[in-house]
């Protein structure tokens, strides 16, 4: 054993909703938990960025909820400040189910959930492996880490091959269940205008046609000081140019876009969401993997491709991981 291992009870590799809502409930029944994660921020695709004086959501754009648990958590969290009301619909005719934003972006909603727990950050774990009754984890820059439990939450595609460098055997109807797992890819544009865009109130617009998937405005969404939107491109126009130069398929995306600009484009940036969100979504909320020591795989794939279908997928491994864990 490394003299500079440290031991917790569950780790969590991946600070998105699940893994946050997980270590909540996890932390709550008086385990200890730790987050890792190879990016620089929490939340994964709850991100946002600034350029200048304009900020941008340019991964999830809102937050819906239709269950009691995760509302009551959006509550709490609107009332500590960390997100708002955006709108509840993007037509003339509201459809009465609210959208949240973060406040004053997306990444506060990850703040939000993460008050509290331990996480590491930029720690890519590249080894997983089975030592007796727990698991033992290395990091790319050296750190080991013994568990009693895992949970991972990274896409099912980079699950999978942690699993395979470990040597982590699967159930073959298991394997096969999760292979099955595709995601859809999103080239993402933020671009700074001159002036206001013509996007309506509340500043949402999913256009009819074209390459163009979702279009924000971000100063009417309420957090943004400069005029900003942000370009999502569908799926197919992603995939085709995903090897491209970024700049020129950015450039694509804001010529396809120009009828909602209504502005000059100072200045852009574009962003790659590989597994922007599933293709299919699997029957079950979270995937139990082994019982003893316990790993269990969880994230949007499994109860559904939103921030809430994330969440619910990270209470349905908490409760397995629970249920598996020594007393």
């Amino acid at each position: 054993m490394p003299n500079h291992e440290q031991i917790v009870d569950v780790l969590i590799i991946g600070t998105g909703v699940s893994g946050l809502i997980a270590a909540r409930e996890m932390q709550s029944a008086g385990r200890s938990v730790l987050l890792l994660d190879k990016g620089r921020g929490l939340g994964g695709r709850l991100a946002s960025r600034r350029i200048g004086a304009a900020t941008f959501d340019h991964g999830a754009q809102f937050i819906t909820t239709r269950d009691a648990r995760f509302e009551e958590i959006l509550k709490q969290g609107a009332e500590a400040g960390m997100m708002t009301e955006w709108c509840q619909g993007f037509s003339t005719a509201a459809d009465g189910h609210t959208r949240w934003r973060g406040q004053p972006a997306m990444t506060a909603v990850a703040k939000y959930l993460a008050q509290g727990l331990e996480t590491q950050m930029e720690k890519q774990v590249v080894a997983l492996r089975r030592a007796g009754d727990r698991y033992s984890v290395e990091t790319s820059t050296g750190e080991f880490y013994s568990a009693g439990a895992v949970l991972l939450t990274p896409p099912v595609p980079q699950s999978l091959a942690l699993l395979a460098t470990g040597e982590i055997a699967l159930d073959p109807a298991m394997r096969t269940r999760l292979e099955g797992i595709q995601y859809e890819r999103c080239l993402a544009v933020m671009a700074v205008l001159k002036g206001p865009s013509s996007i309506p109130p509340p500043g949402g617009l999913v256009p009819a046609r074209g390459p163009v998937s979702w279009i924000a405005d971000n100063q009417l969404k309420g957090i943004s000081l400069e005029p900003a939107v942000t370009i999502h491109a569908n799926h197919e126009f992603s995939l085709a140019h995903w090897d491209e130069d970024r700049m020129e398929s950015g450039r694509r995306l804001l010529d396809a876009a120009q009828p909602c600009l209504g502005a000059e484009v100072l200045s852009y940036q574009v962003h790659g969401w590989r597994y922007s969100k599933p293709i299919q979504v699997d029957t079950h909320p979270c995937a139990l993997l082994q019982t003893s020591p316990p790993l269990v795989m969880a994230g949007d794939a499994f109860a559904g491709p939103r921030v809430e279908g994330a969440a619910l997928s990270g209470m349905a491994a908490a409760e397995a991981l629970l249920a598996n864990l020594p007393h």
